[in-house]
């Protein structure tokens, strides 16, 4: 078996999907990984009669509530590192349990910004503004120069309450935007569609990357797509659709369901035969998702870094922001369009940090300029140095 092959197995094989671990802490990451002590999710049917004889019976080793919980009911598992490592030498589940752990350990890659084309005229941020297709080229080439290292061009709006449009609109909304920028920029073009029609004819027109805010569920014919063309694949979290995704959404662990929904959804596009070094996941923030739910997920963003591929997070301008601020009330969650999203630019740039100290490795952001200041000093907090490593006092 290929290494490709066996990462794939190991990460999202069918132990993998029974044991479903989630890294919950790493320990003290001021001493050798050697040395710590580790706190991951499991679920305990998924666990071999081999594996709790390598893991249980050993005072560091510790389950809780215990391994007789209900079925479908998580544990704690509490385990130094090297045990776990002397656990992954006898069983599967300890290779995948310690596979989880090595996914979030590895240093994230640089973070990169997604500079957003809504061609829409009713987006919740700048819905209208560029309509017409020599405007949005225009928009996406200064977006840019401003730094953006990618580009993702949307027709459909996905804002709270937004109605669905047809494939026609659709296409002819955002065609010409994506011929226009795959032959003047010099970065790679992203189309935020759930139409496998669309994404084709994008793709036909340039665009390498598909960002499915439905992770290929609203279209069958998606993920085959993806697997037939092997370009990038950008899969998210969404409970319900944009229509009504904001009605009352309610989780008993946000991270913990938002983390297993995309853990099964990655595991559909392998099975579809899609390349697991081109997927990426997004947690969907202020999609399906109240205040507590976004802050959340923005807190404990590493423990999705346990399904081991990059995260693809979008904070910019959502009226999540807005409610975290006092501006609008909790229970406003239609209300985003007349607020003033523009004025949500520092909130936006302080829930970027928390991105980039999370791990993220791509921002999808509307105002690219300002959000590259933020993410350097963000990279610089967490990497200790800035991009000149100066000596100044």
């Amino acid at each position: 078996m290929s290494t490709a092959a066996a990462d794939r197995e190991l990460l999202f094989g069918a132990t993998a999907l029974a044991l479903r671990p989630r890294v919950l802490a790493l320990g003290d990451t001021g001493v050798p990984a050697e040395e710590r002590t580790v706190r991951i999710s499991v679920q305990p049917r998924g666990l071999s009669e081999r594996a709790r004889e390598s893991l249980t019976g050993l005072d560091e080793v510790r389950f809780a509530p215990g391994l007789g919980t209900s079925d479908g009911e998580s544990a704690i598992l509490t385990c130094p590192r090297p045990l776990l490592a002397a656990a992954a030498e006898v069983s599967e589940e300890g290779r995948v349990m310690l596979e989880a752990v090595l996914s979030v350990e590895r240093p994230a890659a640089p973070p990169r910004l997604m500079g957003v084309v809504n061609v829409t005229p009713d987006s919740f941020s700048d819905g209208g503004r560029w309509l017409e297709p020599a405007r949005a080229v225009e928009h996406g080439l200064r977006l840019e120069a401003e730094g953006a290292a990618l580009l993702d061009v949307g027709g459909e709006s996905t804002r709270p309450g937004a109605q669905p449009v047809s494939e026609r609109v659709e296409l002819e909304r955002v065609l010409a935007v994506v011929e226009g920028l795959a032959e003047h920029a010099r970065i790679p073009i992203s189309i935020d569609t759930t139409k496998a029609s669309v994404a084709r004819a994008c793709l036909e027109a340039g665009a390498t990357i598909v960002n499915d805010v439905s992770a290929g569920r609203a279209d069958p014919q998606m993920l085959p797509l993806i697997a037939e063309r092997g370009c990038g694949f950008i899969a998210m979290h969404m409970r319900g659709e944009p229509r009504s995704m904001q009605r009352a959404p309610r989780y008993s662990d946000p991270v913990e369901e938002v983390c297993e929904f995309l853990r099964d959804r990655l595991a559909a596009c392998l099975q579809a035969g899609a390349e697991l070094r081109r997927m990426t996941l997004d947690p969907g923030i202020g999609f399906g998702k109240r205040l507590r739910h976004n802050l959340e997920l923005l807190r404990r963003l590493p423990e999705l870094r346990s399904l081991g591929r990059p995260l693809c997070v979008g904070v910019s301008r959502k009226s999540f922001i807005a409610h975290a601020t006092g501006e609008l009330s909790p229970e406003d969650w239609e209300g985003n369009r007349p607020t003033g999203t523009r004025d949500r630019l520092a909130g936006g740039a302080a829930a970027i940090c928390a991105c980039v100290l999370g791990g993220a490795e791509i921002l999808r952001v509307h105002d690219v300029a300002q959000m590259a200041e933020a993410t350097a000093v963000a990279v610089g907090v967490s990497r200790g140095a800035g991009p000149t490593d100066s000596n100044e006092d």
